[in-house]
């Protein structure tokens, strides 16, 4: 993890090596130093200025939102999205709780979780109804930040939760029975649309849906919309898809910004106007068992991911311009959504 001066440079001085003209005492204490317009310098420049904000943390809902990420197509960057603005809350002082639906256990593994198959997991949640409070653990690199892990037991409750009682709202119930105060929680989904993502939308009031800027992106996403409408009519009334972010964004290629704007005509209201760039560091920070805002801090992914779940967040606080925006739109063109595909 890159400390804030690793990140910025020595922001007294900016621009190393000799000057062509001198500051002397007659110039204002408040004058602001010569600022470095090189690609660098710029980087590091915004670096500090959405690291001061994650500081100045944001204003906590008036309730636990909770939050689902799914997306039934593979390789959209759930996983990947679910930890990074996890992590972003938690940096901007929000309590945030992940919950790792995906038998795989990437999430866990991000956090930096052990996920074998002899640790407590949702699994035990699941099906042998243990309380949430005995399997979630603090995230190390993150204050703040907690996860209840998913181990490969996981890849048999599909099977497994068809004859038990209640099948889709165990982990409703479970979240309920949870007293640790939350900001937020977000739960990762496995790419499907089985028995464990149906009790991730029962428990959930929101979905998030990271789309990625490539061809395919929208294939699928109405039979995911539709989903969401049975499960809003016959499970759960508050459900509803507050939140669209565009992943993997190559502003060098014609097919991203058409694939983006094809995006944003159909869900202009959902859309978070900040989109998350293709990154290495993004990619490499799960091998470290990091997220990318603890691995690199100031990456254009680490920047991207902090700004997105400002925006997130500022848009379910009343009174804040992002939650005016939302809400004045999303009236003008509540029914559009599952229209739009087809």
């Amino acid at each position: 993890m890159r400390s804030d001066a690793n990140i910025a440079g020595p922001m007294a001085d900016p621009v190393p090596g000799p000057r062509t003209e001198s500051y002397g005492e007659d110039v204002s204490r408040e004058t602001p130093p010569p600022m470095d317009d090189t690609p660098i310098g710029r980087a590091a420049q915004l670096a500090v200025e959405a690291l001061g904000r994650a500081g100045e943390g944001l204003p906590r809902p008036a309730e636990t939102r909770v939050i689902v990420v799914a997306n039934q197509k593979g390789g959209v960057g759930k996983t990947t999205t679910t930890v990074n603005m996890a992590a972003s809350l938690a940096l901007h002082g929000a309590r945030v709780l992940v919950v790792d639906l995906d038998p795989q256990g990437n999430a866990s593994t991000a956090l930096g979780i052990d996920h074998h198959s002899e640790v407590p997991s949702i699994y035990d949640v699941l099906v042998e109804s243990k309380p949430l409070s005995e399997v979630v653990q603090p995230v190390p690199d993150v204050e703040g930040l907690f996860c209840a892990p998913a181990t490969i037991d996981l890849a048999g409750a599909e099977i497994e939760l068809v004859s038990l009682v209640a099948r889709e709202s165990r982990l409703e119930r479970a979240l309920q029975a949870y007293e640790q105060p939350l900001d937020y929680i977000l739960i990762d989904c496995p790419p499907s649309l089985g028995l464990l993502t149906v009790n991730a939308l029962v428990a959930g009031a929101e979905v998030l849906i990271p789309i990625q800027c490539e061809y395919y992106a929208l294939e699928g996403l109405g039979q995911l919309l539709r989903n969401v409408e049975l499960v809003r009519a016959h499970l759960n009334p508050k459900l509803h898809v507050s939140t669209i972010l565009l992943t993997m964004y190559d502003g060098r290629t014609r097919l991203a910004s058409q694939v983006a704007d094809e995006v944003r005509t159909h869900f202009a209201e959902e859309v978070l106007r900040t989109s998350i760039p293709r990154s290495v560091r993004i990619s490499e920070a799960p091998s470290y068992g990091q997220t990318v805002l603890t691995y690199d801090p100031g990456s254009s992914g680490a920047l991207s991911y902090l700004e997105a779940a400002r925006e997130m967040a500022l848009r379910g606080i009343p009174g804040s311009s992002e939650f005016k925006q939302f809400n004045n739109e999303h009236s003008k063109n509540k029914h559009s959504m599952s229209e739009g595909i087809q």
